[in-house]
């Protein structure tokens, strides 16, 4: 949107406005200029700074907050969630079926059924799916449906045939091939490194079906309010973001991860870890140390409370780890680092301690993506290091229908918003999308909360964890931006930082938070373009 000398682009006033900015936390009125915001301050203060061409918004008691910014998501695999089977709301394996026949039913012969976020600890069996419950629907299309934590698959008899999997396949390195204890047989499970045997198959999707899916994903983050996102990306994914920007149809702003595993000589690249364009950046390096809790493969130093026999799955041999690490660190880049369980997220510690001895402490604002589990003593070296904790709120408010189960007394050290900023650990939220829904809101109050969705249990499950609505809105916003190095640009409403933000229809600081989740985003802004808007301005 282009300037004008008469005066600003956009007015926003009489709103109640949190701009996260420490020194003047909250405004009544706003004016935007060049994408950027001009002046933040009382109506009487801003409507001086209208012009003849300037659009006027009444905000009318609204809250503004800076546009929120997703530390952690996938999001062509969110948008192709969007397109495709979503088997998140089944209820039990009679639903979890019917709804892959429906989608056998939608498809020809020999297409892929992709998707899933399946849950089997939402039924009541709490039994993972095998091959056999779903090959009587699907003898024609190959099935291979992920668990919503991306870690663990179902692949049908057809998918298993096509990939070669039988029983004297080996597990690869950091995976399993779930096998019957009678027969041998694969049951059609794969954990982690092992679900890659079934995916090196499946006919990648056209560029205008990855295109349409991400075009998707844009419409859906404009509504949610979602600004920026830190994104789980490939080369394909990259191929599209670039075609959308030359085109102006990014209505997003990314950052690009690359995946370690697709680079080698990490120092040619030529990168620095904030390179790229406002609306595209890159500079960041995906790596994993542990699966997931929820499909048993995330590592921790004693075995699970449920299954004995097991301490969870290391990707990465820990010496192995440790050279990526420095690799990574030596050529200037960040890395973000998948940790779960406390083994892991202490290994990944160890592993940047090490670079830093070797390579020399620099500001590389390298990051532990969920870092679930963390003992007492592994908290304070977040800090000591200057390691970022990138967490996802809602998990917390998932799993723990599952988790002391899963890990008995170790939940303790689970999902510490608290402990982490008391420590003074930079962290920022994300929503791990297409693991859980893309809403911001969602994290909000599973943060502040830590209750279930229908409430309970009463004051929150370990309620000293639990954190202001201020500051999980600040690691929302701020704290994400600061997390890929962008707190100078973006995460606050402050004059000369970019245009960014989301109004809400009611203000979530002085309601009970209980209702956070009725709230609903009424307008999103990125740059001073409006977006989204659900309602008259």
């Amino acid at each position: 949107m282009a300037g004008s000398a008469e005066g600003a682009d956009f007015v926003l006033l009489g709103g109640r406005i949190f701009t996260v900015d420490h020194e003047h936390p909250w405004a009544e009125a706003c004016a935007i200029r060049d994408g950027k915001f001009l002046a933040v301050g009382t109506n009487e203060e801003i409507r001086p700074l209208a012009g003849t061409r300037t659009r006027m918004i009444d905000l009318d008691g609204r809250l503004v907050l800076p546009g929120f910014n997703d530390a952690h998501l996938h999001f062509s695999q969110g948008g192709f969630s969007l397109l495709g089977v979503d088997l998140r709301p089944a209820r039990d394996e009679q639903d979890f079926v019917s709804r892959i026949r429906g989608e056998v039913a939608r498809l020809p012969a020999g297409e892929w059924i992709e998707g899933g976020n399946w849950d089997h600890e939402a039924w009541p069996s709490r039994r993972l799916p095998r091959k056999e419950l779903i090959d009587p629907v699907s003898p024609r299309n190959p099935v291979f449906v992920e668990r919503l934590d991306g870690h663990i698959a179902v692949a049908n008899s057809l998918a298993l045939k096509l990939a070669g999997i039988t029983r004297d396949t080996p597990d690869p390195q950091g995976g399993a091939i779930e096998r019957d204890p009678g027969t041998g047989e694969a049951t059609g499970i794969l954990k982690d490194n092992a679900m890659d045997l079934v995916q090196w198959v499946i006919p990648p999707p056209s560029p205008q079906k990855r295109e349409r899916a991400i075009v998707t994903a844009l419409e859906h983050a404009n509504r949610l309010g979602v600004t920026s996102i830190q994104d789980n990306a490939d080369s394909s994914d990259m191929a599209v973001y670039r075609k959308l920007l030359r085109q102006r149809r990014l209505s997003v702003r990314i950052r690009a991860w690359y995946p370690a595993d697709t680079l080698v000589d990490f120092e040619k690249l030529g990168l620095g870890p904030d390179f790229g364009d406002p609306l595209l950046r890159i500079g960041t390096i995906k790596l994993f140390v542990d699966g997931s809790m929820g499909a048993g493969t995330a590592l921790f130093f004693e075995p699970y409370a449920d299954s004995p026999g097991t301490r969870g799955i290391a990707i990465h041999p820990q010496q192995e780890l440790d050279a990526l690490v420095a690799a990574i660190d030596r050529a200037g880049l960040q890395i973000a680092a998948h940790a779960i369980g406390d083994q892991a997220n202490h290994w990944i510690l160890d592993a940047f301690e090490r670079a830093q001895q070797s390579n020399g402490r620099r500001e590389a604002r390298h990051r532990i993506e969920h870092a679930q589990v963390v003992k007492e003593d592994d908290v304070r070296r977040f800090a000591d290091l200057g390691v970022i904790a990138s967490i996802e709120p809602v998990h917390c408010i998932d799993d723990m229908h599952w988790a002391q189960k899963r890990i008995g007394e170790r939940v303790r050290d689970a999902y510490r918003f608290r402990s982490f900023l008391r420590s003074g650990v930079h962290v920022a939220f994300g929503t791990d999308w297409d693991v859980e829904p893309l809403n911001p809101l969602l994290g909000l109050y599973a943060a502040v909360t830590r209750e279930f969705i229908e409430g309970g249990p009463v004051g929150g499950w370990f309620p000293d964890e639990k954190i202001s609505l201020e500051q999980a809105v600040e690691c929302y916003t701020l704290g994400a931006a600061f997390a890929e190095f962008q707190e100078q640009v973006k995460g606050s409403i402050q004059k000369g930082k970019y245009a960014d933000l989301v109004v809400l229809d009611r203000d979530i600081f002085r309601l009970p938070a209980s209702d956070i989740l009725k709230a609903q985003v009424d307008m999103t802004v990125v740059g001073g373009e409006l977006v989204f808007s659900r309602c008259r301005s």
